[in-house]
């Protein structure tokens, strides 16, 4: 009986260290967190409303490009640009949508000859932004963010 005992009480002794709990900082789950999150992807997309009906996230994205897209091409076909030679070219627009849902042109890399031919084409990408409807920023875990991106926009003219 005297061996059993001892045998329990050793095995009681020695289970304690079983149940010990890892304490981990909060700093070092934040620090875990932060390594896998996606910096480079967002939840939802900026969108405009006619855009909203639509429920899976790529579908999302694509109509909103077309939407911006279609917006400044009709612009742009509105200002009956006159020019002396055809134009067909693309150009890379560069946007920042705020958190407010503000959008913005930051970069515009256009031909040399569009630029020779349109020399205000910058002025008029400005402008075709200014009758934009309401745009709904992107989300990130339920917080409103900045986004960038890249828009191609391709002009002909004859």
């Amino acid at each position: 009986m005297k061996q059993i005992s001892l045998f329990i009480c050793v095995l009681m002794l020695s289970s304690c260290e079983y149940f010990n709990v890892k304490k981990t900082s909060s700093e070092a789950i934040l620090k875990e967190e932060l390594q896998t999150f996606n910096w480079n992807d967002v939840d939802e997309y900026p969108s405009f409303s006619v855009c909203d009906s639509l429920s899976v996230k790529e579908d999302r994205k694509s109509c909103f490009h077309s939407v911006l897209t279609i917006h400044i091409w009709e612009f742009l076909k509105q200002e009956k640009l006159i020019v002396s030679q055809d134009i067909s070219d693309t150009m890379i627009l560069n946007f920042q949508v705020s958190e407010k849902g503000e959008l913005k042109l930051l970069h515009a890399k256009i031909d040399s000859l569009t630029l020779k031919e349109i020399p205000n084409i910058n002025k008029l990408l400005y402008k075709s932004l200014d009758s934009l409807p309401n745009i709904y920023p992107a989300t990130k875990r339920g917080q409103q963010v900045n986004t960038e991106f890249n828009l191609p926009v391709i002009i002909n003219v004859n």
